[in-house]
């Protein structure tokens, strides 16, 4: 993978840790969007003409990428929009479960409804955490994030499983931004009823564009207001009988940016999901065992079993100013230095971190 950094030109100027913030474009993204605006410059709407077609064949990526059918997603600007289209939709005073301290466009949009609203805290014991949360407070809806973006802790998707067999009544509704392109995926095979996600992070499509999904055996009892032209495929007949996850897509749908979704899966599936998902796993074991042995691993982190591709580390504003004059790119979150690292990444941007440190 060593010839991929070619393709990512930020890799040339800097040691880039900061896909948990933003991921890169590749050249051959770029390469793409640029021919793509070339064709919508020279032929207007004769190319805009076969925007269903590049949407269509995004869609056909999509489900094969995650295993899902095509009638449970839909292609949104980002997370944030999708789950408020989606909590519009949802009946007010359900009882919902939020884990402490998550990204705030999961809790907020909870919090800003009139949901009844309890919590989970998030550390070594987050799995166990849940299960005396939902003993306690018997709620209908758990909304969390697969991988938190203050530390990186994962939750454990077979635990999900378990939690769904003891709890099937229980929605489980996650933000996957900072886990989908890490590890292959099956949405069919998950536990996860809703699953939505931002794509310019680990999926490294740019930004506004993101993808939600919804389990068929539950979109029946969703029902948002959105609604536009495009939610009834242009059609005046269809307006009656909207399908749930065309809620999702009410106005006019960009082919540049939802394309570049379709232009990254195929250069991950070229690459190889279980490829990619060995490269990580083994670089970030690495990487934990280097910040363990340095004794500045966050310690939730440390005392887990499971890692994601996101470390915080022990680390104040100097040392960050620091890092940051070595061109080494991260990010002040919480009360440490968040780093993460991604298909770009090799052993000698660990080395170069672990020399600054």
């Amino acid at each position: 993978m060593e010839d991929l950094r070619n393709l990512f030109p930020v890799t040339k100027s800097y040691t880039y840790l900061n896909t948990a913030s933003a991921g890169l474009l590749s050249t051959a993204l770029t390469q793409w969007r640029s021919e793509h605006d070339k064709k919508l410059l020279h032929h207007g709407s004769v190319f805009r003409d076969t925007h269903r077609d590049i949407l269509d064949g995004v869609r056909e990526q999509v489900c094969s990428f995650f295993n899902v059918m095509k009638h449970e997603i839909a292609l949104v600007p980002n997370f944030s929009f999708g789950l408020n289209t989606l909590l519009e939709g949802v009946p007010k005073g359900k009882k919902v479960l939020l884990l402490g301290n998550d990204y705030p466009s999961i809790n907020w949009a909870f919090e800003n409804r009139d949901f009844d609203v309890c919590y989970a805290e998030v550390d070594e014991n987050l799995e166990q955490n849940i299960e005396v949360a939902i003993a306690r407070h018997k709620p209908d809806i758990f909304a969390f994030s697969i991988v938190q973006y203050l530390n990186g802790i994962k939750i454990d998707l077979n635990f999900l499983k378990q939690l769904k067999a003891y709890h099937p009544a229980l929605l489980l509704i996650a933000d996957g931004t900072q886990y989908l392109g890490t590890e292959s995926f099956s949405f069919a095979d998950s536990a996860i009823d809703i699953l939505g996600g931002s794509c310019y992070k680990w999926m490294l499509s740019g930004y506004g564009n993101g993808l939600f999904m919804v389990k068929e055996n539950v979109q029946q009892g969703i029902h948002p207001n959105t609604i536009g032209f495009n939610s009834a495929d242009a059609a005046f007949k269809n307006r009656e009988h909207i399908p749930c996850m065309k809620r999702f897509e009410p106005g006019h749908q960009d082919s540049l940016t939802y394309g570049s979704i379709g232009q990254s899966i195929q250069f991950l599936e070229e690459l190889g999901k279980d490829v990619i998902s060995e490269k990580l796993k083994e670089l970030c074991g690495k990487a934990r065992e280097a910040f363990m042995e340095k004794g500045i691993l966050d310690a939730a982190i440390a005392r887990r079993e499971t890692f994601s591709t996101i470390f915080s580390i022990t680390g104040n504003e100097a040392l960050f100013q620091k890092l940051k004059n070595e061109n080494i790119i991260c990010s002040q979150r919480g009360e440490g230095i968040r780093v993460g690292f991604h298909i770009y990444n090799n052993e000698d941007d660990l080395n170069k971190l672990i020399q600054a440190l």
